[in-house]
């Protein structure tokens, strides 16, 4: 093995370019060239793409974002793009590929196990969806900007003696909504993963308020129901200042926390160690302390359950 490609693909998650900057420099430490693919599998088969050296990546370690650029190409799931894509890493010389992503994205490093080519998937989601790691890369972050804005948001919302719906991201994971609940002290949480009614939460108002409690709560996953609609419901049914605060794009922006510094340097370092140890279709996972290889197969068809107990605990410490 003499060359290797790496790209970062799909939604974009603060931690990524710390994962490239581990990439490249174990790479090279391991006598290894690295090339690096423009706005993700899109750079595959446009073959834009960029030499990566050791000042490519200089303070790369704390910026958000990714300086590799990420896009979500529909047209790779076609046989015509898969083999453009294949083409170009041929061309290239390249021996083996690390892909950065969330799931579709390694979904589409899975697919290289066709082409016989090399790879290596490294999770990054700030939604933590990815089967087979306890974290993503970018998570920690996101949770954490989220805890920020409930943190501000309460500040007002008692002041006003108000009822806040803050919406978090998650289509269909509500793992920044419950871990933002937990740490922002939520007294409701509404995720995709657990049924709820209008009729729960208007309880839990009314309890809150009983006891003196002059301002709710609660904190929304984006795929769990219509914001505004939920605000509207709970509005009626108590005759209350409802406001609604999306807090959108700006969890996906910032600089990484330490931890996910540190989680995408373990990955990305661990990525180059697996390809050189001939290791292939599989992605690098946390758990507990340690570096694990789970088959991109097993992490593709699989999702990781929600801890119920934090579910349950965010309901007990709100009473």
């Amino acid at each position: 093995m003499k060359k290797i490609g790496v790209l970062t693909s799909g939604g974009d998650a603060p931690g990524m370019n710390a994962a490239v900057r581990a990439v490249v420099r174990t790479a090279i430490y391991k006598k290894l060239e690295v090339i690096g693919f423009l706005d993700g599998f899109s750079g595959l088969i446009k073959a834009d793409f960029q030499e990566l050296d050791l000042s490519s990546v200089g303070g790369m370690v704390d910026r958000g974002g990714t300086f590799l650029g990420t896009a979500r190409v529909p047209e790779f799931t076609t046989l015509s793009g898969q083999k453009e894509a294949v083409e170009t890493i041929k061309r290239l010389d390249i021996d083996a590929l690390i892909v950065i992503g969330g799931n579709g994205s390694l979904t589409g490093a899975h697919i290289f196990s066709k082409y016989s080519i090399p790879t290596i998937g490294v999770p990054a989601s700030i939604d933590n969806d990815v089967f087979g790691t306890d974290y993503c890369i970018g998570f920690d972050t996101a949770a954490n900007t989220a805890v920020d804005a409930i943190s501000k948001i309460r500040d007002t919302a008692s002041s006003h003696d108000r009822v806040f719906l803050v919406q978090v991201m998650g289509r269909n994971s509500g793992m920044i909504a419950l871990s933002a609940a937990l740490a922002g002290g939520g007294d409701s949480v509404i995720i995709p993963e657990r049924p709820w009614t209008i009729d729960e939460i208007c309880k839990n108002i009314k309890y809150g308020q009983k006891r003196g409690k002059k301002h709710n709560l609660i904190v929304v996953a984006e795929g769990a129901g219509n914001i505004n609609e939920i605000a509207t419901q709970i509005k009626y049914q108590n005759n209350l200042d409802v406001r609604v605060t999306v807090l959108g794009h700006i969890q996906r922006g910032g600089a990484p926390t330490a931890f996910d510094r540190n989680l995408a340097s373990r990955l990305g370092h661990e990525a180059v160690i697996a390809l050189k140890a001939k290791e292939s279709d599989k992605m690098v996972g946390l758990s507990g302390r340690e570096m694990k290889l789970v088959d991109l197969e097993e992490v593709v068809l699989n999702k990781p359950e929600l801890d119920d107990k934090i579910y349950q605990l965010v309901k007990i410490l709100s009473l």
